[in-house]
């Protein structure tokens, strides 16, 4: 392949991805490999009155598949969401649904095909043990992944994440028949990313590639599709961030989006449980969140991962070991211009006990190399502020 044309390619790991620049022309056709007669296409708010969304309804709608729509959809999803994109999928007589966004609406696509039909709370479904169990797989409908960000991998992934209301806690709702059964990548849907998107959604990815590789869990294939995938990051995102419209860039960011997601089944750790409470909580970003806690952990972490940093450094080219990989991280984070703390992403007057207690709830921080306890992880806080 030439390095300078934007790469194209088929492959399924498991799930049958379609990539390459304008090939989402190729929905109806994977909406018939999918079963979908009448699919809803759920994305969020602000992407529903983008031109993308408009062009991807027009190639819909001239396949004869309509072009109905969900996009009552929160930054950080929550059940409110899933329930009132439910009732437009059942009251529609829909069939599949099109998860078309970021993470917030492909999150909330699959849960929506995951719950139609459930007997059974959507929390009954988090993701613990053997919980998915209790689902009747057979009604759960199909789903086709479009991201059009490069940041969180769920076009790929088996779950979702929702906030629940009441608790202002992130849960990850987990099913295997929520991976989506076609997967279309084109970066030129990405070419319209605001930059501060364009930054907090890579970031999000690095921070899944960097934090699998540093689970202490075994799992030697996601090891090196992680350390891959921060390759991928470090020599395509700042393109992609001043150069919006350099398709190669764009494809190589999308990659590395699919391949954290891959990765993390090895483990996430603090830098997401940490930062899923501050998303649920202040709204914030997920993305820009990990990019702004993201040194801390690297010093909480550092007696644990110094020696393997020091071999992802090596092979990212980066001098130094472990403080040259740490200073190349706050490089990147001032190049992208991310917030310097989570006081200046807007987090002020913090209850410290409350996100304290939330993120060792969290599920990530299991895959964290250093156990986490209530005073450490309270200190990791003030140390992010």
């Amino acid at each position: 392949m030439n390095q300078n044309e934007s790469p194209t390619a088929n492959w399924s790991y498991p799930t049958t991805v379609r990539f390459g620049a304008g090939r989402i022309k190729e929905l109806p056709e994977a909406c018939a490999s999918a079963g979908m007669k009448k699919p809803l296409l759920v994305t969020d708010r602000g992407l529903a009155t983008l031109p993308v969304t408009a062009s991807t309804l027009d190639i819909l709608d001239a396949a004869g598949l309509g072009r109905a729509i969900f996009n009552d959809v929160d930054p950080n999803p929550n059940e409110a969401n899933l329930n009132e994109g439910i009732k437009v999928f059942v009251d529609g007589g829909h069939d599949g649904v099109i998860a078309f966004g970021g993470g917030s609406g492909l999150d909330l696509g699959k849960l929506i095909a995951l719950m139609a039909g459930q007997n059974i709370s959507v929390w009954d479904l988090e993701d613990v043990g053997d919980w998915w169990t209790r689902a009747n797989a057979d009604i759960i409908s199909p789903i086709i992944a479009v991201p059009t960000t490069a940041g969180t991998g769920s076009e790929v992934g088996r779950a979702g994440v929702l906030t629940n209301v009441e608790t202002e806690m992130k849960k990850i709702i987990f099913h295997p028949k929520v991976l989506p059964a076609v997967v279309i990548c084109d970066p030129e849907l990405t070419v319209g990313m605001p930059k501060v998107i364009t930054a907090g959604t890579g970031m999000d990815a690095f921070a899944h590639c960097l934090e699998a590789f540093c689970s202490p869990h075994y799992h030697p294939m996601s090891q090196g599709i992680a350390v891959e995938g921060m390759r991928l990051v470090k020599e395509n995102l700042l393109r992609a961030y001043n150069e919006g419209s350099d398709l190669v860039a764009r494809a190589h960011m999308m990659s590395a989006a699919a391949m954290g997601a891959t990765a993390f089944q090895k483990g996430l750790g603090a830098i997401h449980s940490i930062s899923h409470p501050v998303g649920a909580i202040y709204h914030c970003h997920h993305g820009t969140t990990n990019a702004v806690v993201m040194q801390p952990v690297l010093d909480f972490n550092r007696a644990e991962i110094e020696e393997r940093i020091g071999w992802a450094a090596a092979y990212l080219g980066i001098a130094g070991g472990f403080d040259g990989f740490y200073a190349y991280v706050g490089e990147l984070n001032s190049a992208l211009n991310i917030p310097a703390n989570l006081t200046e992403l807007g987090v002020t007057n913090p209850d410290l006990d409350k996100l304290t207690l939330m993120a060792l709830e969290d599920p990530s921080c299991g895959g964290n190399p250093v156990e986490m306890t209530r005073q450490n992880t309270r200190a990791l806080y003030e140390r992010c502020l």
